[in-house]
Order: structure tokens, then C-alpha cells, then sequence
């Protein structure tokens, strides 16, 4: 009984010696993007440190914004390479994560999931990006600010309402900041428009939300990033179409 054991328990041993590895230089990369750039390239860098090939079953991006390559669908033992993932900036900013599992024949860790962290410089920074006045109360005016990033050259910028309700009027503050007062026509029913705020020579579009609310207190409006339309903002009849923003912020 000894030497059968003994034949597999040394045939576990070699098997064990013989397996495949794919090592990562890192599984988590973070970029820093210029103003000016449309793409964010990741690159993830690997070593077969086991002593047979492995294969690479398939490749996959979170999302439709990210697109991922191997160079190479087999690596021999002692072989290196690199996954290299493309993020697609668009019109997105601020923090964006994305990530790419990767599928081997490798055991016991067959997928690896790689983490693409993008930090896209914010154009504009608006706050509050709500505003709203009671039913009844006194159409006063009340002041959006705008303060241009650090990267960012901006002289001018333009603001339109979606509707005639309310009126939007642009204040240059100096120092790469603005105001925008925006005063109601009047407060006697509930309504709510979109500002539209462009920067000069620029396609990109940032909003903020003017409303008169017959609510107590005024309802939390959800978090927008700049250059995105907050989610579940009002819609206005006869609002103008606006491009789709994107949603996709963790994905």
C-alpha cells in the first residue's frame, strides 16, 4: 500500500509544481487625464510564472464606453504581456470606475477582475444646481455659482431655460467665477424648468433645476455630476430636447 501512495502522493506534487500561473503586475490602475483628452488607457501587465500555457477564454469591459485587448490569446511559461483597456471619456467628469474580467484556463483562479480608475477633470463646478421657491412666496432672485477648474479657460458662458417661467441672467464674478440669477415670473402654481449652462466654444453641457414647489420644504433633489442631467429632474412640456447625458459612473 506504501508505494501506491507514495506514486500519488508524488504525482499531486508534480501536478501541483507543473500548473499554470498568471501573475499581475497590478490588478488596479488609476489615470489622471489631460482637459483635452478623449481617451483614458490603462495598461495591465502580466508573467506566466507556471511552467505550462495558459489561454485566455474571454475578455470583457463593464460597459460599452471601455473596450479591452490581450496581446496574445496564449502565454507560454516565463512569457509576459498586457491587457490594455480604453476608456472613452465623452462628456463624463469626475471620478469614473470601470473594470475588465478576465477569463482563463488557469486554476484555481480562472477570472480577474482589473479596475480601471479615472479621475476626468470637471469643467465646471455649480453649486447649488437646485433652486426653488414656495408656492406664493416672493419671486426674489436666487443665485446659481459657477467656478471654473483649475485646468480650464473659460470667459464666457451661456444659459438658457427650458421654459419662459423663469428667467436666467449670467454674471461674471472675476476669477474664472460666475453667478447665474434666476428669477421666477411668478410663484402662484408649482412648475419647474432646466437651465441649460454652455461654456463658450465648448459642446459641453452642464445643467441645474429652477422649480416653484407647493410642498412645506423643498424635495432633495438627487446628485448630478456637472455636465449631466440630475436623475428624475422635471421634464417641462415644452422643455427643448437635450442631448442624453450619461449615467454610467461605477460601472
Amino acid at each position: 500500500m506504501k508505494t501506491p501512495l507514495f506514486a500519488f502522493t508524488l504525482s499531486m506534487i508534480m501536478c501541483l509544481g507543473a500548473r499554470a500561473e498568471l501573475k499581475w503586475e497590478q490588478t488596479n490602475v488609476e489615470l489622471h487625464p489631460a482637459p483635452n483628452d478623449k481617451q483614458a488607457v490603462g495598461h495591465f501587465k502580466y508573467q506566466n510564472v507556471g511552467k505550462t500555457p495558459i489561454h485566455f477564454k474571454s475578455v470583457k469591459a463593464s460597459c460599452g464606453c471601455t473596450t479591452a485587448q490581450t496581446q496574445k490569446e496564449e502565454v507560454g511559461p516565463g512569457d509576459k504581456g498586457e491587457i490594455t483597456a480604453t476608456f472613452n471619456i465623452g462628456d463624463r467628469t469626475g471620478t469614473q470606475v470601470k473594470t475588465v474580467t478576465v477569463e482563463t484556463d488557469e486554476a484555481p483562479n480562472q477570472k480577474t477582475v482589473l479596475t480601471l480608475k479615472a479621475e476626468i477633470p470637471q469643467q465646471l463646478e455649480i453649486t447649488p444646481n437646485f433652486v426653488f421657491w414656495k408656492q406664493g412666496d416672493k419671486p426674489d432672485t436666487k443665485t446659481i455659482n459657477v467656478k471654473v477648474g483649475k485646468d480650464f479657460t473659460v470667459k464666457h458662458i451661456k444659459v438658457t431655460s427650458a421654459t419662459p417661467n423663469f428667467e436666467a441672467k449670467v454674471e461674471e464674478a472675476g476669477n474664472g467665477q460666475f453667478k447665474i440669477n434666476v428669477k421666477p415670473q411668478d410663484t402662484n402654481k408649482p412648475v419647474a424648468s432646466m437651465l441649460t449652462i454652455q461654456p463658450e466654444d465648448s459642446q459641453k453641457v452642464f445643467y441645474a433645476t429652477a422649480r416653484i414647489t407647493n410642498a412645506p420644504t423643498a424635495p432633495m433633489m438627487p446628485f448630478a455630476p456637472a455636465g449631466q442631467k440630475p436623475p428624475g429632474a422635471p421634464a417641462a412640456p415644452t422643455a427643448p430636447a437635450h442631448p442624453t447625458a450619461p449615467t454610467d459612473q461605477t460601472h
